[in-house]
């Protein structure tokens, strides 16, 4: 509504006031929008502030949550991997290797140019250009792998690579992260040539390598200074996918990669293309992985795991690449696992055949043949090696079985690789029951083992053998009566079958053979080795009120018996009333005093070895006697020396060692000042080891260690059987190296028939020693002084007559403990006028001139068990 105004002047004044009134609004409104733009300003600042500090505050904590579990700059400087703990034999074999990544650190200048170059190729050219992260060639890969469909080429550079390995595995963005800090720190603080020596030594290759000389070892068995370029161009081209490149698995995939390789570094400038056709074309010769620790020695190996491990402990074994040297010869080492094999075998096969592994029907036969076939296609036969076959013909004329190896394998078994295969039977002899017809044994469609003896002949065929493998387990073990050096070590028939060790965790009944022991208690307790003791019945009565009546092995006796018959013979009743003369306390400290640490029962049963000892203490006890009295421990390892070079433990010459015996010198119950006063590394005086050695070679060359004449040279030994043929053992010794075999089953069962220790065990012993020996000088024992040798009759004991020819053997004995007395020379016998005599003599004369005869010498016996030369 229009106003209306009573005057002009209100007119103007109402106009003004409104003018004013508009203006005053205006400006309100420009100062109110003003404070409102400055505030908005400040706003906006502070929240930029803010989210930038949040940023930056985000960020670090990020870095360093990132970061904080990161190796160190020290950790990387100080280049200490896990590394490869090695053991070599005395001649520096490789036996064992133990890590758990297996990595032989090298310098960067013990790496050949060509082979850093194949890898800078590979992995990342422009290595020496970038900072540690190249974007280029993260673009350039992705495109490459794009294009061929498949990852040939990474993204990372050789710097991130070093990062990664030092990371854990998983493939996560927040490891990524992680790489690229550690890449970028790095490159910050090592050179190029420091971060080429990291990756060198860091990269996994597959099998188990890390780095490339335990690459070139693993697919080559080189050193990387001994690489072709073929070899080197196959190994820069794993990291990408070790598995996948693999020339061991995958050749195919594998040779795609190393052309890949020598087409970059023609590319980059590293080889000409002469040189890369070269490469093409020589011929690449890859090795199966090898378990050194199951192939030259594994069961010493083994032993000298534990020992480390128990030692030092795990990391220190795994991790820390201690260098071990052992004293296990690899030659003989190898010489004592094939003797015991064979003799394993051969005393499985005097047991019998047990049967083919399975029964195939008829329509069965042509299917397995086919899958025997599929394994053959992968590897060709081998001669020697064992395979599965199927009889698929029974030949009773022409006295053969044929069998399929494969379709188009066929073998053929003569009668006389399986006349062995008789059914088992402990109670026959195993002459006495050999095959004479194949079909006693086989029929059609039996699926068997056998062992290739030659390859294809011109008619197709293959001649093979019938192959069992033994149940039957043993053990040989040889030491250096000098030192105590342990030479060889075989634990078993097959470690990869069995790794328990029987030559050091088996404790079994030693038998006869614990009887040199005695018989050496026996000489230092006065006795000489023409003593004569009566072999006569013995009915010993227990605390308990049972009576042990113990015969001789043949069940017989002898009457009066020398110390010498009786050892080299095996007496038991003699043995039994030594021991009973000396008492079983001072026979145990005796034992103890050679080495004998396992529990021996305290009753008479000790004297025929009826305590459980393993075959390690008693070889180490015999050594005594060559060792001319001097108690080595075995000594298994020889030095240790950590990565650093400091060595942590050596053993080395004799005069180190000390003697075992739990009770001192004073302690020892002797009773002569000779044992009293032996150098403490001596258990028995030279003059004690030398009779025995003179004595235990009589078991040799007259008892039951016949077998070892063979060897032709100087030897001693004593065999040992227990009860039902259960243990066979034959520990035997020449003046430098003792070895002790042990045959016998796990689960404590007869070896069979007349398996004694001389049958079953001293043929391991005589097979091993006559490979050590072979081509080598006789060296006999040395003998010391204080000693009388002389002839002497081996019936009485006696000094023989003169012109003594049968019966004699030249015997020691310690000063003034010989004999006096001499043998008496039978008179002749007239061969003729006696023929005459017995033809005048009617039938019935003749019997009873024998029954006189046979009065007379049970009187003459009753006469000589009365002198009771022992206290019983």
């Amino acid at each position: 509504m229009k106003k209306k105004f009573k005057t002009l002047y209100d007119k103007l004044l109402y106009s003004y006031l409104a003018r004013r009134a508009r203006y005053s609004i205006s400006v309100i409104k420009w100062k109110y929008v003003s404070l409102n733009i400055r505030k908005l300003r400040k706003l906006l600042l502070y929240s930029v502030y803010f989210i930038l500090v949040t940023s930056l505050l985000t960020v670090s904590g990020f870095y360093y949550y990132l970061a904080k579990d990161l190796p160190t700059l020290d950790d990387i400087t100080d280049y200490k991997p896990n590394i490869v703990t090695t053991l070599y034999s005395q001649e520096g074999t490789v036996i064992g290797e133990f890590a758990i990544e297996k990595r032989y650190v090298l310098p960067l200048a013990d790496i050949p140019l060509q082979l850093i170059n194949a890898f800078i190729a590979a992995e990342d050219a422009r290595f020496f250009d970038h900072p540690g992260l190249d974007f280029f060639s993260i673009l350039r890969a992705f495109i490459k792998n794009v294009r061929e469909g498949d990852v040939v080429q990474g993204g990372s550079t050789i710097t991130q690579q070093v990062a990664k390995s030092l990371l854990w595995p998983e493939k996560t963005l927040e490891r990524k992260a992680k790489e690229a800090i550690l890449a970028y720190r790095i490159e910050k603080n090592l050179t190029k040539d420091e971060i080429l020596h990291l990756y060198l030594n860091q990269i996994y290759l597959g099998h188990g390598a890390y780095g490339v000389q335990a690459a070139a070892r693993n697919y080559f068995r080189k050193d990387v200074k001994d690489l072709t370029l073929a070899e080197m161009s196959t190994l820069a081209g794993l990291p990408q996918a070790p598995s996948k490149y693999s020339p061991a698995i995958n050749p195919g995939k594998a040779r795609e990669r190393h052309l890949y390789v020598l087409y970059r570094m023609v590319e980059e400038g590293f080889i000409d293309i002469v040189e890369a056709t070269d490469a093409m074309n020589s011929e690449l010769t890859v090795y199966p992985t090898k378990d050194i620790n199951g192939t030259v020695a594994p069961y010493f190996t083994e032993h000298a795991r534990r020992y480390l491990e128990k030692t030092y402990g795990e990391d220190a074994l795994y991790k820390e690449g201690l260098t071990v040297f052992t004293t296990v010869d690899a030659a003989l080492q190898k010489a004592a696992q094939k003797s015991l094999k064979k003799g394993l075998f051969e005393l499985d096969k005097r047991q019998g055949y047990r049967g083919p592994r399975k029964h195939l029907k008829e329509d069965e036969i042509e299917g397995f043949i086919k899958k025997l076939q599929e394994v053959l296609n992968k590897k060709p036969l081998e001669k020697g090696e064992v395979y599965e076959a199927v009889v698929t013909e029974v030949n009773s004329r022409k006295k053969y079985t044929r069998v399929k190896l494969g379709t188009k394998m066929v073998g053929r078994i003569s009668l006389k690789e399986m006349a062995w295969a008789r059914t088992p039977d402990p109670e026959v002899l195993h002459y006495k029951a050999r095959i004479k017809d194949p079909a006693e044994v086989f029929s059609v469609g039996e699926v068997i083992q056998v062992k290739v003896n030659s390859l294809l002949n011109k008619k197709g065929g293959i001649k093979v053998s019938l192959y069992q493998e033994p149940k039957v387990q043993g053990a040989i073990l040889s030491i250096n009566p000098e030192n105590g050096f342990v030479k060889t070590m075989v634990g078993g028939f097959d470690f990869n079958t069995s790794k328990f060790n029987r030559a050091v965790q088996s404790k079994r009944q030693p038998g006869s053979a614990f009887k040199p022991i005695i018989y050496s208690a026996a000489l230092d307790k006065g006795y000489t080795p023409s003593s004569v003791i009566v072999d006569s019945p013995l009915r010993l009565r227990s605390r308990g009120g049972t009576t042990w009546a113990p015969k001789n092995y043949d069940g017989r006796y002898y009457g009066r018996t020398t110390f010498r018959t009786a050892l080299v013979k095996s007496r038991n009743i003699v043995t039994i009333k030594l021991v009973r003369h000396m008492g079983l306390d001072y026979v145990i400290d005796y034992a103890r005093r050679m080495g004998i640490e396992s529990y021996l029962t305290k009753d008479l049963s000790l004297s025929l070895g009826s305590s459980g000892l393993s075959l390690l203490e008693l070889t180490s006890a015999y050594s005594v006697f060559p060792a001319g009295g001097k108690k080595r421990q075995p000594v298994f390892i020889t030095k240790i020396v950590d990565r650093d070079g400091n060595i942590l433990e050596q053993h080395g010459t004799a005069t180190s060692q000390k003697a075992t015996a739990e009770k001192s010198q004073a302690d020892f119950p002797a009773n002569n000042e000779e044992m009293k006063s032996l150098p403490e590394d001596y258990a028995i005086s030279p003059q004690t080891a030398y009779v025995m050695s003179s004595l235990l070679q009589g078991v040799v060359q007259e008892g039951t260690g016949a077998r070892a004449k063979a060897l032709n040279r100087p030897v001693g030994g004593k065999t040992g059987t227990t009860n039902d043929n259960i243990d066979a053992w034959f520990i035997g010794f020449t003046p430098d190296l003792v070895t002790g075999t042990w045959i016998g089953y796990d689960e404590q069962q007869s070896l069979g028939k007349n398996e004694t220790g001389s049958k079953a065990a001293s043929p391991v012993f005589v097979d091993f020693m006559s490979t050590v020996y072979k081509g080598k000088p006789i060296r006999d024992f040395t003998r010391p002084d204080d000693l009388d040798c002389t002839k002497i009759d081996i019936k009485t004991g006696l000094r023989a007559y003169y012109g003594q020819k049968e019966n004699v053997v030249i015997q020691c004995y310690k000063k003034g403990t010989a004999p006096k007395g001499r043998a008496k020379k039978p008179a002749p016998i007239m061969k003729e006028t006696e023929i005459e005599i017995k033809k005048e003599l009617n039938a019935e004369a003749v019997k009873k001139a024998e029954e006189i005869k046979t009065v007379e010498t049970e009187k003459s016996d009753s006469v000589i068990s009365q002198k009771k030369p022992l206290k019983e």
